[in-house]
This record gives C-alpha cells, structure tokens and sequence, in this order.
C-alpha cells in the first residue's frame, strides 16, 4: 500500500479537491453565521443559545477533538522531518515548535495569527515558485515536463502499479488512488469542525467574506496541486537516480509515512539548498497553522466554557487572563500528546485520516442548525453520537473481515478507512432527519440576536483606549450595523451558495471523473499543458496571496513608510481602533489616540 502511495502522485490532486469542497461550505456557513447571529464569538455559542449546555457541550467536544488532532499531526509531521533531515531530537522537535507561537500569540491574539498567517504563506508560495522553476526549467537531472514525463514511463515499465490502467504513474485511473481520494474526501470535510476557521469568518469584513474565501480556496488548491505534481512525480520518476538520498534501496514504508517524499526529492533536485528551502516550508506552515489553532480554541474555552458555565459575569481582564492561560495549556496538551503518538507509531496519513471518522458526523448537524427551524438539539446530539457509532464500527468491522484482525496496520488500509469516512459522512443524512422527526423543534432565528458583546469596558479604559462604550451600547452598535448590512448579506449568502456548488462540482466531478473513468494515460504533449495549468495556477495564487493584500492595504504602507522617514507626524492624531483585542469579533471602532493605542498593544 505505501509503495503505491509514493507512486501516484499524479492521482493525488483528486484527493487534495476535498479541501477546496470544506473551504466553500465554511464560506456559505459563515455567511450564514454573520447573517443570522452578528454579536456570536464562536459557532458553539450559537449552539447553545438554540439547543441549550447538553448540545453545546457535544459540539465543543467534536470541534476540539478535530483541533487537537490536526495539531498534534502538525507537530508529528513537521519533527519527522526535522529529525530526518537533520539529525534533531524528536521530541525536542515537537517542544520547540509551539514556543514562539504561544509567546507571539499571547502578545498578539488574533491580529498576530492574521499577520503571521500573510508573511507565512508568502514564504510557502515563493519556496513552491522555486520548485517549480528548478524542477521544470533549469535542473540538470529533470529540467523540462517532457523529462520527467519519460522517467514516469520508465519507472512505469520497470515497476507497472497494480490497479493502475496498463499499470502506469501517468493516469488518474488507480484503483488505490480512488479509494485514497474517498478518504481523505472524507477526512478533508473534517476541517469544516474547525473552530479556527469559523473564527476567521465570523472576524472578516461581511462584503468581502465570500470574496475571500473563494480566492482563498482556489489559491490554497495550487499548493497541494503544484506540490504533487512537482515534488511527488519526482520523487516517483528519481528514485532510483544516484542523486536520490535512499539509493541505491527504496523509500521504505516508514520514510513515506513520515512525510520524507518532498525533502527527498528536493534534495535530489536542488541538494542541500533544497532541503533547506523544505525545512524552511514546513516550519512556516507548522507555525502559522498552530498559532490559528491555538487563538481558536482560547476563544472557545474563554467563552464556550468559562464564561458560558464557570463565570458568567466575567469581563475583560478575566476573560483575557483565562484566554492566556489556554494558549498555554493547549499548548502543553498537544506537545505531550505529540509526544506519545510519536512513540506510538502513528503516522501522520492515519492521523488526518482517522479522525475524520469520528468527526465527519457534526458536519450534516452543523448545517442544518443554521438552516433548518425544526433541527432540535435532541437530534444534534443523539444524532451525531450515533453516527460516530455505526461509523466507528463501520470501520473496525469492515477492518476484521477485509484483515481478520485488527491492529494499526489493518486499520490503515484504504479500504477500511474509505468505509469509514464515507459512513460518518452520510450516516447523519439519514439518522439525523429520523430524529427530527420524533422530536422535532421549532426555533425563532431572531433569539440569536439575543447573543451580547463583552464587557471590556474597565480592560480597555485600563489600558488607555478612550471613548468606550458598554456592553449594551457595543451590542446594540454590532445590531445596528448587521441591519445595514443586511442587503449586502443577502446577496453574499446567493453568491456563497451559487460558487460553493458550483466549485464543488467543479472539482469532485467535472475535473477528476472524465480522467478517472476514460482510463486515459497522460501523453508528453498532455503532461506538458499539465505542468503549464500548474505553473498558471501558482502564479494566480502569488498574486492572490501576495499582490492583492499589499495593494489593499498600500495606503496604510504608504503612511507607515512615511512615519519611519520621518515625513510625516509622528502617532499623536485620532485613529480608529478595535476595543477587542483578544476575541475575533471586533466589530465596533473607537476613536482613541494612535500611541496610546500602541502602548497597550
């Protein structure tokens, strides 16, 4: 199974489409939520002012679960390959990594994750330009799509893939890769129970929510895409090249399953620069993604839990006190469960893939609580419980009669993780709409409106924003906002559910299914317009990522630039500034002077 899964890169692309299908229910869903619920801080506070604490604390529990999983497969994945490359201490690996996000996180909240976020990805998406331009253009051992198409063909001759039409790398018919591209569809919708990334879209401005995550998600697509079709092809092609780092032996089970295809391949491509580009890469994206992860869930234990069921009245000073001492208790958590699963033998494929067995199910939950009236919590959570159930057992029974026993290997099978995903995806379709049925609800959406902003009156006078209102007068502002936008979400909710559908049509059907049934294998004329669709892609991405950012944000640069030349006043004068700083809701504006606000920044 792990030598099929180093040679199929190529069929990977219709695996990583499941992320751009999450990407675009969060976008609809988050429309929704602002639309519905303008004053809401977490999706979970949502949840419980409908359904109530049994409810809540069910979907709390489902949202941690996927948040605390994708972590720990962060800090797995990324000390791997740290250790494998360089020769570091695993587990020293797996500690060092949170340290600077849990201090720039404490001191930033979710400004930091944004900002941090943005130079990141900037990095990422140079290092994949980079790749690409070695790979295809100037490397002496491939340099150009036709060379790396014949070192396919040989390698496809030499070892023919089983399942594979006429056995060869160069096609998206795989009988392994199909069974691959169910799992991790299943896996992928996953990142939907994401609290982080509910967070982000309650935080964004309302016109440009949908915008947002659509160039989002069609630029995120290029990374899996040009990554595969780049570093996994030639891994697949180089192998049993003498630049290779395991010639004249093969990738063993263990190496791919750690992750070690890209920083191989890199090296035989570009040596030592190359695995330093690829170090650098993964350190970037293990950083910002903890430190998102890490803001998201001090949000929700801060008013999910504390505030929700411990503190009811706290304010600013405690809330902000509380949501400090989780960065660091997530922080400890994920390290030392890290640690243990490392030890374990768990990999970072049975990680990702796995959880989506058990929380797949919240996602048909999730949805319909922003959508249908009659959803009651009864349903929710019985509904959800149940199906994680019959999906868990699904899995293992599937497990047993496929293997005959079960162990870590056997569970790992794509067979057995293919039926698994696929139940808790579409076992509450069924059991939820029957629970509803026997104990159905019928809620008012207007008692979302309810929902009130915090009290930071007493923190942010402290820190010296001046012109603050209460927490009647912020919640009532956030109201009277959201009814002036109302026309403008109307239109974004149409726009989000016209282009989710259409892109997840797109991208599970349109593009992967008339490659995958036609059996066709790729010509060197076809597999160089493919490499050209990638190079297209990427660049569209950089200027996604890079060039609209800067030129949104250019007169705020502009204005910057001339502070530190000295060409214009110093900070002295009004300016506008979010009373929240720790929560993503920051919807109010207060006038309150520049260097004070710096001061308590």
């Amino acid at each position: 199974m792990y030598r099929c899964l180093l040679q199929r890169h190529l069929k990977r692309i219709l695996v990583w489409c499941r992320g751009m299908c999450a990407d675009n229910l969060l976008q609809y869903v988050g429309t929704r939520n602002q639309k519905k619920a303008p004053n809401c801080h977490t999706y979970q506070e949502v949840v419980r002012t409908r359904y109530g604490a049994p409810t809540h604390i069910v979907s709390i529990v489902y949202s941690v679960i996927q948040m605390v999983c994708y972590t720990t497969n962060l800090l797995i994945n990324g000390s791997s390959i740290f250790s494998a490359i360089t020769g570091m201490n695993r587990d020293a690996a797996i500690v060092l990594f949170p340290v600077g996000v849990i201090i720039y996180t404490l001191m930033g909240g979710i400004k930091a994750t944004f900002l941090t976020d943005w130079t990141h990805t900037v990095i990422l998406y140079c290092l994949v330009l980079a790749f690409l331009f070695n790979c295809y253009a100037t490397s002496d051992i491939v340099g150009s799509p036709g060379a790396l198409w014949d070192l396919l063909v040989e390698a496809s001759e030499r070892r023919p893939i089983a399942g594979n039409a006429l056995g060869s790398l160069l096609t998206f018919n795989s009988v392994q890769g199909g069974l691959f591209g169910l799992v991790l569809f299943g896996a992928g919708f996953a990142a939907a129970c994401d609290s982080q990334l509910f967070q982000k879209a309650i935080a964004a401005d309302p016109k440009y929510l949908v915008r947002g995550y659509i160039l989002g998600g069609l630029a995120w697509f290029s990374l899996p895409f040009c990554l595969s079709t780049t570093m996994g092809l030639a891994a697949a092609g180089l192998e049993t090249h003498p630049s290779f780092p395991t010639f004249p032996d093969l990738m063993s089970a263990e190496e791919i399953g750690a992750g070690l295809v890209l920083p191989y391949a890199a090296q035989a491509l570009m040596g030592r620069s190359g695995v330093a580009m690829v170090l650098t890469m993964i350190f970037m994206a293990v950083t910002a993604a903890f430190s998102s992860e890490t803001i998201a869930i001090s949000a929700m234990v801060t008013h999910d839990v504390y505030k929700a069921y411990v503190n009811p009245d706290a304010k600013g000073g405690r809330l902000v006190l509380v949501s400090h001492a989780t960065v660091i208790a997530f922080g400890i958590v994920t390290v030392a469960l890290g640690i243990g699963l490392a030890h374990a033998g768990f990999d970072v494929s049975f990680i990702t893939t796995a959880s989506g067995i058990i929380v797949n199910v919240n996602i048909v939950a999730m949805v319909l609580t922003l959508y249908w009236r009659k959803m009651s919590g009864f349903a929710y959570s019985v509904g959800t419980v149940v199906s994680t159930m019959i999906a868990l057992a699904v899995w293992m029974g599937y497990t047993v009669s496929q293997s005959g026993y079960i162990s870590l290997a056997t569970l790992s099978t794509n067979e057995a993780l293919a039926a698994g995903n696929t139940v808790a995806v579409g076992c509450p379709l069924i059991v939820i709409p029957i629970l509803v049925f026997l104990k159905p609800a019928d809620f008012a959406w207007e008692t979302w409106l309810s929902i009130k902003q915090d009290d930071n009156t007493e923190f942010d006078k402290k820190h010296g924003l001046e012109h603050v209102l209460s927490q009647e007068d912020a919640t009532e502002a956030v109201l009277i906002e959201h009814q002036n936008n109302e026309t403008i979400l109307k239109r974004q909710f149409k726009i989000g559910a016209v282009a989710c559908t259409v892109l997840i049509l797109f991208f599970l059907v349109v593009f992967p299914m008339p490659l995958y049934g036609s059996k066709y294998i790729f010509s060197k004329r076809f597999f160089t317009g493919w490499i050209v669709v990638a190079f297209l892609w990427a660049f569209f991405a950089v200027y996604v990522i890079i060039v609209i950012p800067v030129w949104d944000g250019r007169q705020a640069l502009g204005r910057l630039y001339r502070i530190m030349m000295g060409r214009e006043a110093k900070p002295g004068d009004s300016t506008t500034y979010s009373h929240d700083e720790e929560t993503p809701v920051s919807k109010v504006q207060f006038t309150v002077k520049e260097e004070e606000t710096r001061e308590s920044i």
